[in-house]
């Protein structure tokens, strides 16, 4: 464990870092970025963490079962989304142009609006949410594994 100074600037990062990764998530389909990408970046909060922090203590406030639940339900959000529009064609974007995602999109330059992806915003927090999961279990595990201890059931 490094010194409180240390610490307490993670503690005070992990949010800023946390806000950066949604943003890179939410706005994949519009800028370089998307849900790999964020959710790498979320991960780099939890790399800090324990970093400042000791494996032991990032084990006790971290579980793997929230893990994969947070991994199987970014699966399951993404499989939905894939064979929702499964009436025209497999990944069909059928929330564009809808109530509920905005307008068409115009042709040639675009404004970036946000509401103009369809799912494809939903998609990016479906794998968000498993890559957050995913990364995290592996970077707590090697940790874990350094110290010779193992992750809980």
């Amino acid at each position: 464990m490094l010194s409180k100074i240390v610490r307490t600037v993670a503690n005070q990062l992990v949010l800023f870092i946390l806000i950066f990764g949604l943003y890179v998530i939410a706005h994949g389909h519009l800028t370089p970025g998307g849900g790999f990408q964020g959710g790498a970046v979320v991960v780099s909060g939890v790399v800090m963490l324990l970093v400042a922090f000791s494996s032991q203590d990032l084990k006790k406030s971290v579980r793997e079962r929230v893990l994969s639940i947070m991994e199987s339900t970014g699966a399951l959000i993404f499989a939905i989304l894939g064979f929702a529009g499964l009436g025209t064609v497999f990944f069909y974007n059928f929330l564009v142009g809808s109530p509920i995602f905005g307008r068409i999109p115009p042709t040639g330059p675009n404004s970036g609006d946000f509401w103009t992806g369809g799912f494809i915003p939903l998609m990016n927090f479906a794998v968000g949410l498993k890559v957050i999961a995913g990364l995290s279990a592996v970077v707590l595990a090697i940790a874990l594994f350094a110290r010779g201890e193992e992750m809980e059931e």
